[in-house]
C-alpha cells in the first residue's frame, strides 16, 4: 500500500518526502526537479511499541511502516500529456491514496510555477487535470459496456448507469470520490475502475515557521474549500520540519518543537495520517526476541492477521490468543495477564482490533 505526494511543482513536496524518509531526494527552487518518483519507506511512530518494547525489554523492535512515493509536479495540461503530465499520472494511478501538498507561504525567493500563492487556484489545477483524465477512461469503458449493455446483459446495465454516474460527478468538476456506490456491486466496480479522483485524498498546507501551529489566511481557505470532502487537513511547516530532521540529538529536537509550540514533529502526525488514510491498522507481537508492530487492513479477520507473517499460519489457523494493548500495559505482563483471566482465545471470525495484542496457534 503506497501514499504518493502530489502538487505542482516547487510546493514543497520533495522536502517533504525528505522529512518523512529521511531519504535524500533532490529539492531545489526549479520545476520538475523530481523526474524519477522517489519511494521511501517509513517507520509509523506509535507510543504503544515503546511501551511494550519497556515492558518486554526485547532484542529488537520493529515499527509498522508506510510507503511514501515523491512524485513529479504536475501542470496544467497534464491530463494531454503537458510537462511530465503522461508519467505524473501513470505513477499516481499505481498508489493507493493521496497526499495533495498545497503551498500556503509566501517567499519572493522560492517561485512559483504560476507566479503567485493561491492554494485554491493551485488545488483546482490538479483536481481539473485528474478529472479530465479519469473522464477520458470512464469515456473509454462506457464504449465497451453499452455494447454488451443493448444485448440485455444485465452487469453491463449495472456497470453502464454506475458510469453515467460518475462522468455526470466529473463533467461538474467532482472527484469520482464524492459518488457513493449504493451496493457491493458498485464498490467492486469502482476499485476495478481504478480512478485516480477515487482515492482517499488529505491536504497538507506547507506553511512558513510562524504558521506552524495556528496555520494562516491560506490555510483557512483550504479549509472551507474542503470541508464537504470529507478529507483531512493538516498544516505543517515543511522546510522548518526539514532543519528538525538535521538536529543529531533527540534533546536537540525536543528544544527546538518546544520554542515553536509543538509537542511531536509535525511529520510523525502526518505518517499516521497517511497511515489511517490507506485504511491500515497495527496489532502487536511480544516475545523476548521481538516486539513487533504488524500491518494489516481495518476489517481483517484473525487469520488474515496471521497470513500477514506467514502464508501457513492462515492456512492451518487454528485459533488466536488475544490480550487487549490496555490490559497489557495495565497489568504488565502477559503472564499476569492470564493470571487475571484477560486473555482471550478468538476464532477464524474474530475481526482484530487496533492495538491486539497476538499469538497465533496454527497446524501446517
Amino acid at each position: 500500500m503506497k501514499a504518493g505526494i502530489v502538487g505542482l511543482p516547487n510546493v514543497g513536496k520533495s522536502t517533504l518526502f525528505n522529512c518523512l524518509s529521511n531519504a535524500k531526494a533532490q529539492s531545489a527552487n526549479f520545476p520538475f526537479c523530481t523526474i524519477e518518483p522517489n519511494i521511501g519507506v517509513v517507520n509509523v511512530p506509535d507510543p504503544r511499541i515503546e511501551k511494550l518494547e519497556a515492558l518486554v525489554k526485547p532484542e529488537r523492535v520493529q515499527m509498522a511502516t508506510v510507503d511514501i512515493v515523491d512524485i513529479a509536479g504536475l501542470v496544467k495540461g497534464a491530463s494531454k500529456g503537458e510537462g511530465l503530465g503522461n508519467q505524473f499520472l501513470g505513477n499516481i494511478r499505481e498508489c493507493n491514496a493521496i497526499i495533495h501538498v498545497l503551498r500556503c507561504f509566501d517567499n519572493d525567493n522560492i517561485v512559483h510555477v504560476d507566479g503567485n500563492v493561491n492554494p485554491i487556484r493551485d488545488k483546482e489545477t490538479i483536481d481539473i487535470e485528474l478529472q479530465l483524465k479519469d473522464l477520458e477512461t470512464v469515456d473509454k469503458r462506457l464504449e465497451k459496456v453499452k455494447r454488451a449493455a443493448k444485448t440485455g446483459n444485465k452487469e453491463a446495465q449495472v456497470e453502464e448507469a454506475f458510469l453515467n454516474r460518475i462522468r455526470e460527478a466529473l463533467l461538474q468538476a467532482k472527484s469520482a470520490r464524492t459518488v457513493e456506490p449504493k451496493n457491493f456491486d458498485e464498490e467492486e466496480l469502482m476499485e476495478n475502475f481504478q480512478l485516480i479522483t477515487s482515492k482517499p485524498v488529505m491536504y497538507v498546507c506547507n506553511v512558513d515557521e510562524d504558521a506552524a501551529v495556528k496555520g494562516n489566511k491560506y490555510v483557512d481557505q483550504v479549509r472551507e474549500l474542503v470541508k464537504d470532502e470529507n478529507a483531512e487537513v493538516i498544516v505543517l511547516a515543511v522546510g522548518t520540519e526539514a532543519d528538525i530532521t538535521e538536529l543529531e540529538t533527540y534533546e536537540e529536537r525536543k528544544m527546538f518543537l518546544e520554542d515553536l509550540g509543538l509537542h511531536e514533529p509535525g511529520a510523525s502526525v502526518l505518517i499516521r495520517a497517511a497511515y489511517r488514510l490507506l485504511k491500515q491498522q497495527t496489532y502487536f507481537t511480544a516475545g523476548v526476541k521481538e516486539v513487533r508492530a504488524w500491518t494489516i487492513n481495518i476489517g481483517a479477520t484473525a487469520p488474515q492477521a496471521a497470513g500477514v507473517i506467514h502464508t501457513d499460519f492462515e492456512k492451518g489457523f487454528i485459533r488466536a490468543e488475544v490480550i487487549a494493548f490496555e490490559d497489557y500495559v495495565a497489568f504488565g505482563s502477559e503472564s499476569k495477564v492470564k493470571e487475571a483471566g484477560k486473555l482471550r482465545v478468538e476464532g477464524k471470525e474474530y475481526i482484530v482490533k487496533d492495538g491486539d495484542v497476538m499469538h497465533f496457534r496454527f497446524n501446517v
